[in-house]
């Protein structure tokens, strides 16, 4: 090699790959001939060039090259042309260029187990040549699963089916049995059902019985049971007498003790796991079935009150004696005051456990089985009351048009119920936030992590059943990330490493080497905030941190 550009490669700490480039091109100059400039190489300030036969000049200004022109009547003309040869810095650049990965890329992806066997058509066995990776699991019960090259896994599928066209063939073969697998399960699930209709099932109950000995489902247990009676007992007592007062009140226990069965099935549905078709669980149905209680309550109980009150102005009917109407009146009192009592002491309860008063607990129905309870039950002794004060008057009076306006009080009653139920519950189903301390106690919890620089878009809903579900953008501390994964490297090795990287290909390496392990100790700290917020908040059970 040239003196010239040995001392050029020491000075500008050229890679191998320059100097042996700038070596080919002096070789060619050297060929040209005698009188003529064939090429030239400018490093910076420093220029080796090798004339025809001269011995090498080292120049410390940028050369000038004189290159023949053919003119179009043969005749050839000497012209001054500066050439200018890539710097090292540019030399970087090209090797460093932007990749054109294309709309589909998938050189890289990982996939798993389950989808390579799924999607592609494969058995386990074929996976065992493959390479396996071991990457952090998304699953809270599992620290590491493994993953496998997607690429490899293509490959894999077209060496064991030989084409695309064959794979896709067998994929719709498989869908089809897919298919008929599901209908096929149908049928048998509705002949497992009318078997047991007909024989009974003798398999045990599940765990979901239990819920009907405690807390909301044992209020609603007693409550069905009370107001099945008094329905019973109101409809013997409106038959002997006759009065509106009574058939409203009738009607009432008849819409409330049904009202509370479809409360026992939304209660016995929303403890359901969670399924593929619906990963946030079933909590909402206690929501979706006090809805419909609350239509139920204003429909039937509203409704039919009120059409038997303007029956009774419209077309009065003398009243027989109301003895036994004040009897059973007195006694459907102290069963639904009874009733009440259970419902409000569950209530107050529930509100002491989540830090609310009673008045604001009721107000946002966190607990919508025993709200529903609650009102109904104050409605009913409500009820009763105006009920016996509009028979009592008629007794005295002999007007029965008090009798009526006693089943327009009722009914009107039963309707301010149900108008706000309807409005409570449709709030819950909306989305309703959690209360405000609580959103800024989980601000504050990450605000306060030193990884996090801030906070943005916090948004925490209300899933039911004290489930929360909070979201949240964060902009993370790339410093602090960066020197969470370096407290755990070597540091002896890392710079060894470094002092080895002499090319830009080295460089790219070692960058992407540790800039990958870089963003999976990012992703770490997203499962190790994401693990906090739920330790130290039990009701938050779904968290989602994007990153900023």
């Amino acid at each position: 090699m040239l003196p010239g550009l040995a001392a050029a490669a020491a000075a500008h700490r050229w890679s191998w790959a320059s100097v042996c480039r700038l070596r080919l091109r002096c070789r060619a100059a050297a060929r040209g001939s005698s009188d003529q400039w064939q090429n030239v190489v400018t490093f910076g300030r420093f220029a080796s060039v090798a004339p025809c036969g001269q011995p090498y000049a080292c120049m410390l200004s940028p050369v000038k090259l004189y290159s023949t022109n053919v003119q179009k009547e043969g005749q050839g003309s000497e012209t001054p042309r500066v050439g200018k040869v890539p710097s090292f810095d540019e030399t970087v650049k090209a090797v460093l260029k932007k990749r054109e990965y294309g709309s589909k890329y998938t050189q890289n992806n990982f996939i798993t187990g389950v989808r390579a066997i799924n999607e592609f058509c494969l058995k386990s066995s074929d996976l065992e040549q493959l390479r396996k990776i071991r990457r952090r699991s998304p699953h809270e019960d599992t620290e590491s699963f493994t993953v496998y090259l997607r690429s490899d896994v293509e490959a894999k599928s077209l060496e064991v089916w030989g084409s695309p066209e064959a794979l896709a063939r067998e994929k719709k073969l498989r869908k089809e049995a897919e298919i008929e697998y599901r209908e096929r399960l149908f049928r048998n699930q509705k002949i497992l059902r009318e078997y047991r209709d007909f024989l009974g099932n003798t398999k045990p109950r599940s765990g979901t019985a239990s819920v009907f000995f405690k807390g909301p489902g044992k209020v609603v247990m007693v409550a069905i049971c009370i107001n099945g009676l008094n329905c019973f007992f109101k409809f013997l007592a409106w038959i002997y007498t006759g009065s509106a007062s009574m058939f409203s009140e009738a009607i009432h226990s008849l819409s409330d003790t049904c009202n509370q069965g479809l409360l026992a099935v939304g209660i016995s549905k929303s403890v359901q796991t969670p399924d593929p078709s619906h990963p946030y669980g079933f909590s909402n149905m206690r929501y979706i079935s006090s809805l419909i209680s609350g239509v139920g309550i204003f429909m039937m109980g509203a409704g039919l009150s009120w059409y038997h009150g303007v029956m009774g102005l419209l077309h009065p009917q003398p009243i027989e004696s109301l003895l036994w109407a004040y009897c059973i009146l007195a006694g459907s009192l102290v069963s639904e005051g009874a009733t009440l009592l259970v419902a409000v002491n569950e209530l107050r309860r529930s509100a002491r456990a989540k830090g609310m008063s009673f008045y604001k607990y009721v107000m946002e129905s966190r607990d919508p089985s025993t709200n529903v309870i609650l009102l109904e039950d104050t409605a009913a002794v409500l009820g009763v009351m105006i009920a016996a004060t509009c028979m009592g008057l008629t007794s005295i009076t002999g007007n029965p048009l008090y009798d009526s306006l006693g089943s327009l009080g009722v009914g009107t009653l039963l309707g301010v119920v149900s108008a706000f139920l309807i409005y409570t519950n449709t709030e819950a189903l909306l989305g309703r936030s959690i209360q405000p301390e609580q959103v800024q106690r989980l601000t504050e919890l990450l605000e306060n992590d030193p990884s996090v620089r801030a906070i943005h878009d916090v948004k925490a809903t209300d899933l039911g059943l004290g489930k929360v579900r909070f979201k949240a953008e964060v902009d993370f501390d790339g410093r602090v990330v960066t020197r969470s994964y370096l407290e755990k490297q070597d540091f002896d090795q890392m710079l060894q490493e470094i002092q080895e990287v002499k090319t830009p290909e080295e460089l790219e390496t070692f960058m992407l080497k540790h800039g990958e392990n870089i963003i999976d100790t990012l992703g770490a700290e997203v499962d190790r905030l994401e693990k906090e917020l739920k330790k130290r908040n039990p009701e938050v059970r779904h968290v989602d941190l994007e990153i900023l």
